[in-house]
């Protein structure tokens, strides 16, 4: 089994703090957004991963290691691909075409999920969908009377289907989808200006090939500050509580709300951490009140009350505590 990782977008939606680092490295619960999602795929499938490709952009070498020793962590071989023009999905999956071969898992970086599935390896396809509120800003897919998939719909404009593909695609001949994805662009077929993957999805399935639907427990999305926050949430909470907090952290005269992440060389002193807070190597939170936050690594945090936040790393936010006379019938905000 190969499994190819699209993640060469530039995460607009997610700046400042994917100004200096990759949306799918930024770490949520203790690990990177894109180690969760391999995790995770581990998990649903029982076999030997043979490769994880990674299709990224103007990475540096950096990242491009962290990606490779993320995937070794897996016994599998890593493959690095770019993609150097924002030409769409189809062309971005395109892009790893020399892995393109056998069973595959095609799964975009920005999207967790909790599951309690196997895969089938001996169905022609599977696409996982969920039902949503909003399918007019998804691709949705239709299902006939065999629950196989009828047609894909990108972005629908009036209802035809609640079924969202969340990204994260099984293919049993990873080399049929390369060849369509081959033709897609020699025919030079965009919407909008892209080459779009449920396009050479359709070319499959007139050609025979069957697409099943699979369902996830949870589908969670890493695409702004709030939905990423809340994924940390999430994942805090299907966590097993006592490997959160580690031994090697520095907790004084302050509490613990679980669940948290407090990783390695943290000092907390004199604070209130949690519920839902993840807090990365080297930070230091003194005489402050700290929530539903991401923290990254070798942050300063003094006399603050943070909730529902991110913050970078290499952060220093400190003010001193106030010294007030205040009398009757008095209101004060911050």
């Amino acid at each position: 089994m190969n499994i190819i990782i699209p993640m060469a977008g530039m995460g607009k939606r997610m700046r400042p703090h994917t100004l200096t680092v990759p949306k799918p490295l930024i770490s949520i619960a203790g690990k990177p957004i894109v180690a969760h999602l391999v995790d995770e795929l581990s998990k649903v499938y029982n076999d030997k991963i043979d490769e994880i490709a990674f299709i990224v952009g103007d990475f540096s070498q950096l990242v491009i290691d962290e990606l490779k020793q993320i995937a070794l962590s897996y016994n599998a071989e890593p493959k690095i691909y770019h993609q150097t023009e924002p030409l769409g999905t189809a062309h971005a999956v395109y892009c790893a075409s020399e892995s393109l071969k056998g069973n595959i898992i095609v799964a975009f970086a920005d999207t967790l999920f909790k599951a309690n599935f196997t895969i089938d390896e001996n169905v022609d396809g599977t696409i996982w969908v969920n039902k949503v509120d909003n399918p007019s800003s998804f691709g949705v897919v239709k299902i006939d009377n065999n629950n196989f998939i009828s047609d894909f719909i990108e972005k629908p404009k009036e209802f035809v289907s609640d079924l969202a593909i969340i990204g994260i695609y099984y293919f049993k001949e990873g080399e049929i989808l390369n060849n369509e994805l081959a033709k897609l662009i020699k025919d030079d077929f965009k919407v909008n200006g892209e080459y779009q993957l449920t396009d050479a999805l359709k070319r499959m399935q007139v050609k025979g090939i069957q697409f099943n639907t699979g369902s996830v427990d949870e589908w969670l999305d890493c695409g702004n500050k709030d939905a990423t926050v809340y994924t940390n949430q999430r994942m805090l909470h299907h966590f097993d509580k006592k490997k959160l907090i580690s031994s090697n952290s520095k907790i004084i005269d302050s509490k613990i709300i679980e669940p948290c992440y407090i990783a390695d060389n943290v000092t907390i002193e004199n604070s209130v951490i949690g519920p839902y807070t993840t807090i990365h190597n080297g930070t230091k939170i003194i005489n402050s009140i700290v929530k539903n936050t991401v923290i990254q690594q070798d942050v300063i945090i003094e006399n603050q009350n943070i909730e529902n936040s991110m913050i970078g790393n290499n952060v220093k936010i400190s003010s001193k505590p106030d010294d007030l006379s205040i009398g009757d019938f008095t209101t004060i905000f911050k």
